[in-house]
């Protein structure tokens, strides 16, 4: 290497770890994402790709946004609970009741008499509150973990009566009668894949029913010759019956008037429902159980409780869900196509062309409102622009359709069509 080759010049490691700029980096992010930064830049330069005196800055620019892994992404899919986007995004309220709720807490602590208090007490009477006809709640941290509770507490070495028709396997290949079994339970099935009867769960009570169970079937839909047997007729029985209704639906909602919900449940016979905090309530992920007080209690009380508790990050969140302003779920599946068409419209005259403005169907997703399509409006690219997005930042993913890149709005908060148009005109410049 020649005495004059700049090279020869590369700046001291120390010397760039003590610009400013990367000392306050590293209280937020630590040492190690620092001297990952610093050290690529050094190799640029020594590479001759930057001078020396662009270290400090390519080694600023090389520094995560946070000290995590995870992204942030704009969700264009049309899929409003989209599961592998983290399904609901929590609303602003719940983010900010999550960032008091990080330092100490009162999370386990009565503040007037300096003893011990009822974990998440203010999340729970919320959920009470906000279901018509509930005696008492619990929360746990998913809505797998509030079905297997219920079985072990209930129904562990006993019978638990489901039909055939749902037995359904829910995301990621986990199948419900193997969820149930592992929690100790012993299926009894009874009817057939279509069509079931009262008198067949009649005939199938006895000394070792727990409990029967009705499972929504979230993610499909059975149609033709079919019969079910609704939570009215089973309340005869004279056994307790669970509800697990998925979606976290607590009471009706006029766009979904085939998505079962926990007020109308209970309403109809339910001792006990079961579901997702997250999805159509929009909040974090946790399990609920809803429902009659001395069953809620015997969950609660159980040993398998205390492994499947959620911790005061999820308790904040899902209390500020509750009391709080409308989530972003609820907030999109609200959305009109006259509204989405209107900002699609906009949107795609600030991109500018190649962006066309066109009508869309959208989805709920997250194993709710099977087959149900919601009016929507997108914003229609080249398809080769959706890989530059989802690699961009911010990340956005759309859906490929017909050769076409479709930016789907229906679940775009409004405040984030800046950054799309953005976005968009970054990577048509590409």
């Amino acid at each position: 290497m020649s005495e004059f080759d700049p090279r020869r010049r590369v700046p001291r490691t120390d010397a760039v770890l003590a610009d400013p700029r990367l000392v306050a980096a590293a209280g937020r992010l630590g040492r190690g994402p620092i001297k990952d930064a610093v050290g690529a830049a050094l190799a640029a330069c020594r590479a001759g790709e930057i001078a020396p005196a662009e270290v400090t800055d390519r080694a600023v620019a090389g520094l995560p946004r946070d000290a995590g892994s995870l992204r942030p992404v704009i969700n264009a899919s049309g899929v409003i609970v989209h599961t592998n986007l983290g399904r609901a995004p929590l609303s602003d309220a719940a983010r900010a009741a999550v960032d008091r709720a990080a330092g100490a807490t009162d999370v386990e602590l009565d503040l007037a008499t300096g003893r011990r208090g009822r974990r998440g007490a203010g999340a729970v009477g919320a959920l009470v509150n906000a279901v018509p006809g509930a005696e008492a709640a619990h929360v746990v941290n998913n809505g797998a973990a509030a079905l297997a509770l219920a079985a072990n507490a209930l129904a562990r070495d006993r019978e638990v009566i489901i039909a055939r028709g749902e037995m359904v396997e829910i995301g990621d290949g986990f199948r419900i009668p193997e969820l149930l079994e592992a929690a100790g339970a012993r299926l009894r099935e009874v009817g057939t894949t279509n069509r079931v009867r009262l008198a067949d769960y009649a005939a199938a009570v006895g000394p070792q029913t727990g409990f029967v169970i009705k499972i929504h079937p979230s993610n499909f839909v059975v149609d033709g010759f079919t019969s079910t047997v609704g939570l009215g007729e089973l309340r005869t029985l004279g056994v307790p019956v669970v509800a697990d209704i998925g979606s976290g639906l607590l009471t009706p909602y006029p766009r979904l008037p085939d998505e079962p919900d926990a007020a109308t449940s209970l309403a109809a016979g339910a001792d006990l429902v079961t579901a997702s905090g997250d999805k159509l309530l929009g909040g974090p992920q946790a399990g609920l159980i809803i429902g009659q007080a001395t069953l809620v209690e015997r969950l609660r009380r159980h040993p398998l409780a205390r492994a499947l508790r959620v911790d005061k990050l999820t308790l904040a969140a899902l209390e500020a869900t509750l009391v709080g302003p409308v989530a972003p779920v609820p907030a999109a599946l609200a959305r009109t196509r006259d509204e989405l068409t209107a900002r699609a419209e906009r949107i795609a005259a600030a991109i500018g062309e190649p962006a066309r403005a066109i009508p869309s169907e959208a989805a709920v997703g997250g194993g709710g409102a099977p087959g149900v399509t919601l009016p929507s409006a997108a914003v229609a690219l080249p398809e080769h622009l959706a890989e530059i997005l989802r690699l961009g930042n911010p990340a956005v993913v759309g859906r490929v359709e017909r050769s076409r890149l479709l930016l789907d709005l229906i679940a775009v908060d409004p405040a984030d069509d800046e950054s799309l148009i953005t976005a968009a005109r970054a990577a048509i410049g590409t």
